[in-house]
């Protein structure tokens, strides 16, 4: 048997989410079974409990859009695992559970000394904050990129991934105190994310050209990135966090010629081969082993602290990741 958490129908995920046992399913040719170790809560878990996320929800539905486990049993034809590997799970959603079954194509190998948390973070913000730097516009060693949202799990992956490639970061953030903070973490430039954080950060970036543009906001702060781009500039948008449309100024499609592109992670791994996905996955397994990506940690619940882990990972002013000890 295996226990997980599960709804059977949409809503406030503190309201529908239960803690039930379900029985294991028998092994199959080609599949593999992985007792899950941790699972964060992410924005796209909520969305998609709560039934608003890119892709509907068919209760009743087990969360979790990334884990870490390891591989506890294998099926006869299974050739790229063994009993004992440490796997990340490549499928969108299942990760709430203590053990998960699936191909073998399904879970990516990790490094055996990585940590269990720091890999449970890995599949979602550094694979977005890495697409964002690599695949959008050319950038050379010393380019400066643009982000709002700086504090967030995508942006604070951005800041030391983009150290590491030589680039440097101009964050915005909400609350002051998070400035000393970016800045400890890597970030080479952070301002509030207001008209006088603007004028700032204009005054700052001035001499640079600034190509590139992380937005996960929307509104007002997606304006102020707008604003900062150079001409023929491109600012991504990979998220909504204000859940205020994004509105773009005529001026900076007329005079700035600037390209708006989206990015939905979860459609990258859904299309991507297996070399495309060896592609971003091994090094960022290499930076989180090294510690050279540290994904930051608010507080750590048991399956059974399900309901307070919830309202935990919807509050505002958090250190870090809420997780789901699964073992």
């Amino acid at each position: 048997m295996s226990y997980c958490l599960s709804f059977s129908t949409t809503g406030n995920p503190v309201d529908v989410i239960e803690h039930i046992e379900r029985p294991l399913a028998p092994l199959h040719g080609h599949e593999v079974r992985v007792h899950m170790r941790y699972a964060p809560i992410n924005p796209a878990d909520i969305n998609f409990i709560e039934g608003t996320y890119g892709r509907a929800a068919h209760p009743p539905a087990i969360p979790g859009h990334e884990g870490c486990g390891e591989v506890v049993e294998i099926g006869p034809l299974v050739t790229s695992l063994a009993v004992g590997d440490v796997v990340m799970p490549l499928i969108s959603g299942g990760c709430w559970s203590q053990y998960m079954t699936a191909a073998e194509l399904h879970f990516a190998k990790l490094p055996a000394g990585i940590d269990r948390v720091q890999a449970s973070m890995l599949r979602i913000n550094p694979v977005t904050a890495w697409h964002l730097l690599k695949n959008y516009t050319s950038l050379e060693e010393g380019s400066w990129v643009l982000q709002n949202a700086g504090n967030s799990g995508v942006g604070r992956a951005l800041i030391q991934i983009a150290k590491s490639l030589g680039l440097k970061t101009a964050s915005f953030v909400r609350r002051p105190e998070l400035v000393e903070e970016l800045t400890s973490l890597g970030a080479d430039a952070v301002f509030l994310d207001t008209d006088e954080g603007l004028a700032q950060a204009k005054d700052f970036l001035s001499e640079h050209e600034l190509r590139l543009a992380a937005n996960a906001v929307g509104g007002d702060s997606a304006i102020r990135l707008m604003e900062l781009l150079s001409a023929e500039g491109t600012m991504v948008t990979y998220g909504a966090m204000s859940r205020r449309s994004l509105k773009v100024p005529n001026k900076f499609l007329i005079f700035k010629n600037l390209h708006l592109q989206g990015l939905w992670i979860t459609r990258w791994f859904e299309q991507a081969s297996s070399l495309e996905l060896a592609e971003v996955l091994e090094p960022l397994a290499k930076m989180v082993l090294h510690g050279e990506i540290v994904t930051a940690v608010d507080e750590i619940f048991p399956m059974t602290e399900h309901t307070r882990a919830l309202k935990r990972a919807q509050e505002g002013g958090r250190r870090g990741k809420v997780i789901f000890d699964l073992a």
